[in-house]
């Protein structure tokens, strides 16, 4: 178990301003953490939180402080890509923390997983108080380092098997929109994990054909689908599900292959650490997740 204290919370994409947070600060507390951060968080650009030189300026000063145990994204939109090119992570190498977050803080996560580091799928300040019980829990153990276990009911499209490798991944739009990048995660013998949200059931297709063509489902240890937020159809039909879609481009691969998983724009959204051996099972009807103690 390790021993986290100072949690910085920053905002590298879209603004926030206090109340969006107050909840996620007060949660700390009672875990016996505390909530770093000042003024430049609220800062405003338009809809992002500050200039992308002000943002990349204070998530590299958090990267850098050693007195700074990880660093929680303050909630998701859009903006992490402007800066992603303008932080230095050599420090960051020498002395890794770990970086929570999910949908656009997708961005870090595949340039942490580049980095043959560890991130945290999680849900975020933004909203936090919304989230489950068991959603706050796993945000708590994945910060320790505790093992994390979780069952599922099995989805009518899944297809059974075992698998154990590193977990890779993260939102599907995003991680589209990262393609052929230098934080574009390495999906070769990789558990990958997908989720997306709003977005129309062709265009969910669409990005997995394009990551198929590229060569990024192929050569995957296993699937694993995430919450499918607000899926929209078009007013003439698209003619299948969401899943039916993506199961559909990874058809004729013989990996497992599973649905549900916890984690995403979920209001029970378990944290997943990225870049850690994962072992998975998908069975008849349960399908079971488990992460060893992070070092």
């Amino acid at each position: 178990m390790r021993e986290i204290k100072h949690i910085a919370i920053a905002a590298p994409g879209r603004k926030v301003i206090p109340e969006q947070v107050e909840y996620a600060v007060k949660w700390l507390h009672s875990k016996g953490m505390n909530a770093v951060f000042d003024e430049r968080l609220f800062a405003s650009d338009y809809i992002f939180a500050g200039t992308a030189e002000l943002r990349a300026q204070v998530i590299q000063e958090y990267l850098d402080r050693d007195d700074i145990d990880a660093i929680w994204f303050a909630r998701g939109g859009y903006g992490s890509i402007h800066i992603i090119d303008k932080i230095d992570f050599s420090h960051f190498v020498q002395h890794p923390k770990p970086l929570i977050g999910i949908s656009d803080t997708t961005v870090f996560h595949g340039k942490v997983q580049s980095l043959g580091l560890t991130s945290i799928h999680a849900s975020m300040p933004f909203y936090l108080e919304k989230k489950t019980p068991e959603s706050l829990q796993s945000i708590y153990d994945a910060l320790l380092g505790n093992p994390l276990h979780y069952e599922w009911n099995a989805h009518p499209c899944n297809r059974q098997g075992e698998a154990q490798g590193v977990l890779v991944g993260g939102n599907l739009s995003v991680l589209y929109g990262m393609m052929g990048s230098n934080s574009f995660p390495d999906t070769d013998n990789r558990i990958l994990f997908l989720e997306e949200i709003d977005e129309y059931i062709y265009h969910v297709e669409r990005m997995m054909l394009g990551l198929k063509r590229a060569g990024k489902l192929k050569n995957l240890k296993a699937l694993m689908i995430g919450g499918l937020t607000s899926i929209h159809d078009n007013p003439n039909p698209f003619g299948k599900t969401v899943e039916q879609a993506i199961f559909d481009t990874v058809r004729e691969y013989d990996y497992p292959v599973c649905f549900n998983t916890p984690a995403g724009h979920i209001d029970d959204n378990r944290a997943m650490v990225l870049g850690c051996q994962t072992t998975l099972s998908v069975s008849n009807n349960t399908t079971i997740f488990n992460q060893k103690i992070i070092k």
